[in-house]
């Protein structure tokens, strides 16, 4: 049996979570519900117009935070992830290993400045990510751990690094040690704008195809180029032997491989949606590497996600997603 469920690898952010009104996001020039790549002093003039503004600050990241989730639940992750020597990179470390999950503690920490990520929540509910990704886009091979890799059950990929070269090539160099060892591969899409942007290098990421793919309903659709769901899903069955699209407020379509699952939803007042497509994958993840079967690992990424959005923060405690767990077993 594999020492961890999953080995995931990702950018190492700290999170910075603001409540904001539109008109916020107006006056800061910033495009609603998606992630843009932001420089230092682009992040650091949001930073000042919101410095009156409340915020909490917790290690993210799309990957860590599926992570952290699959450790909450009982199994046990790695994360490969880069940061700097600063105090941002000595919290974030910190707050892998207090969350649970092993990862490549023992690398030299180098000069430079740990990722962030600005997090702007609108009174609806919506995301809109400003990520300066500093040494975390420097991402490379040298933080993979291949004897760790080896020896997990999946290997789970975030989208979000195919804006790094060195970053994509670790996640190709990392899906060849993986299939090599028979190990799952997994990737998610993480954001229209990297399929908008940089589908031909996730193709790269992907290969000849992944185990398991998790998009949204319009990252689904922007990968395979079409408006249509069911054009989109044929598609994707070319990329991926099994995929999940998770819709919101209509729950969520797994494909087995065999057949189409339809995941009911479930019905909460959403406050706050960062983080909830990482908890169904990290969800997902745990639950297909304790040998449950699609629908029931699929409720239980969807029950999870759910309760997720009826709070702040991209993370849930341990107490809560337990909680949920014993409704499933």
């Amino acid at each position: 049996m594999a020492k961890y469920d999953v080995y995931g690898i990702g950018n190492a952010l700290v999170d910075m979570e603001y409540e904001v009104e539109v008109a916020d996001l107006e006056a800061l020039g910033i495009d609603k519900g998606v992630m843009t790549l932001v420089d230092e002093d682009c992040q650091l003039r949001m930073m000042a117009h919101l410095a009156s503004r409340h915020h909490q600050r917790s290690s993210g990241g799309s990957a860590a935070n599926s992570m952290i989730a699959v450790s909450q639940f009982g199994g046990n992750s790695f994360h490969s992830c880069k940061v700097a020597g600063d105090a941002l990179g000595h919290f974030y470390m910190q707050d892998l290993l207090d969350g649970g999950v092993d990862t490549n503690h023992h690398t030299e920490k180098e000069q430079g400045h740990t990722g962030r990520c600005v997090v702007l929540v609108t009174p609806d509910s919506d995301r809109t990510l400003c990520t300066f990704l500093g040494i975390s886009g420097d991402l490379s091979t040298r933080e993979l751990v291949e004897d760790a890799l080896r020896d997990s059950a999946y290997f789970y990929m975030e989208g979000y690094l195919v804006t790094s070269d060195s970053a994509r090539q670790a996640c190709i160099a990392a899906r060849s040690v993986a299939e090599a060892a028979g190990v799952k591969t997994a990737i998610s899409l993480s954001d229209p704008n990297m399929v908008r942007f940089f589908k031909n290098g996730l193709l790269e990421m992907i290969g000849s195809g992944v185990d398991l793919l998790f998009a949204n309903e319009d990252e689904a659709k922007g990968m395979a180029g079409s408006s249509d769901l069911g054009h989109t899903m044929d598609y994707l069955k070319t990329i991926s032997r099994e995929f999940v699209i998770t819709r919101g407020p209509q729950g969520a379509l797994v494909w087995n491989g065999q057949a189409l699952l339809d995941i009911d939803p479930v019905p909460v007042q959403p406050v706050d949606t960062v983080g909830a497509g990482d908890m169904f994958a990290g969800a997902f993840l745990f639950a297909r590497g304790q040998g449950w079967d699609h629908h029931r690992a699929g409720a239980l990424a969807a029950a999870a996600a759910a309760q997720l959005v009826t709070r702040l923060g991209p993370r849930m405690t341990a107490a809560d997603t337990q909680a949920i767990l014993r409704r499933f077993v």
